[in-house]
């Protein structure tokens, strides 16, 4: 088994910043890919931002050049640096991977959500 254990979150005001942490542990062997989906109340959940494997990170366009999202692959961590927030900001953040195990195969894992609200 593996699991994705999330910090920080909160209330920030609108402006602010705040720094999502997320961290892998368990049955990992290699981590294909880790992110952050985002859900608003009403709204689909939706991908934040990703760093594969390669290193390589995708962002939705709605928090470019706002976000930037980080890995320590000898940790299994990845970060979620938020600036420059934004009341639409608001969500349950939840980390996401897909992640390859000792068991065989690669499944997918997710947190348990932490809660951003943006707001004066």
């Amino acid at each position: 088994q593996v699991q994705l254990v999330e910090s920080g979150g909160g209330l920030v005001q609108p402006g602010g910043s705040l720094r999502l942490s997320c961290a892998a542990s368990g049955n990992v062997v290699v981590i294909n890919l880790m992110g952050w989906y985002r859900q608003a109340p009403g709204k689909q959940r939706e991908l934040v931002a990703r760093v594969l494997k390669s290193g390589m990170t995708n962002y939705t366009d709605s928090v470019k050049g706002r976000f930037t999202i980080s890995r320590d692959i000898d940790k299994n961590t990845v970060d979620l640096q938020m600036n420059s927030l934004k009341p639409e900001d608001t969500a349950v953040y939840y980390c996401y991977g897909n992640i390859y195990t000792w068991s065989g195969g690669s499944l997918d894992y997710w947190g348990q959500g932490t809660q951003v609200t943006v707001a004066s």
